[in-house]
């Protein structure tokens, strides 16, 4: 007798959230080693328009960020863009982004990218509980970077069992930092994707004077 079963495969998605003002090479890095570390079988970055946490920054227009991201991700297939944040109004907290995203892709399993500063913050999140129960959580971190599960466990209860690492290298590259150096007229080229590069210049981004049309 043949017997034949229906599997449903879960997919497990990683998202990575950020203003992405440019995106660069350690974003791309990292997000790399989280899909190889964690088997991830997608990726989204999640296009923030302005976090919580930035209102007093500025940041570059909404269309030539998402430019420039599409730019970046573009050799890699399972890199995705989201604008689950850009299609609803602000401000945007991470645990209604997951309960989102959840609803739209209820068979996934989601894993929430962050830093060891935002998991050692975690507990002063909005709503960190129920981040917990929505998302797994994979950490990059850095070398030498030490976290005291204990005690944050402490605090939220079940974390422990709700976070990954990320083993990344140690890379030196910020978008502020990318920012500044176009600003102060410094060599900023190899941070960053060649196409990325090429259209900051073109649109004469983070410098003095009014940018090209976007």
């Amino acid at each position: 007798m043949n017997l034949q079963y229906n599997f449903i495969m879960c997919e497990t998605f990683g998202l990575f959230g950020g203003t992405f003002d440019p995106p660069h090479l350690g974003h791309l890095i990292l997000a790399a080693e989280a899909l190889e570390q964690l088997n991830l079988s997608r990726l989204l970055w999640i296009l923030t328009p302005q976090p919580p946490h930035k209102e007093q920054e500025t940041v570059s227009p909404p269309t030539a960020r998402l430019e420039m991201l599409r730019l970046a991700l573009r050799q890699e297939p399972r890199f995705e863009i989201s604008l689950v944040e850009w299609e609803r109004p602000g401000p945007h907290y991470t645990a209604d982004t997951l309960r989102l995203l959840q609803r739209q892709n209820p068979q996934a399993e989601l894993t929430f990218l962050m830093g060891g500063d935002s998991l050692r913050d975690l507990p002063n999140w909005r709503e960190p509980q129920e981040i917990l129960r929505l998302a797994r959580l994979g950490v990059m971190r850095r070398p030498g970077d030490t976290i005291s599960l204990e005690a944050l466990e402490q605090r939220l209860p079940g974390l422990s069992r709700r976070v990954r690492f990320i083993e990344a290298p140690l890379l030196e590259i910020s978008s502020r930092q990318i920012r500044q150096r176009a600003q102060q007229g410094r060599a900023f080229r190899h941070y960053l994707p060649d196409e990325v590069y090429e259209y900051i210049q073109k649109h004469y981004l983070y410098r003095p004077g009014p940018p090209a049309s976007l």
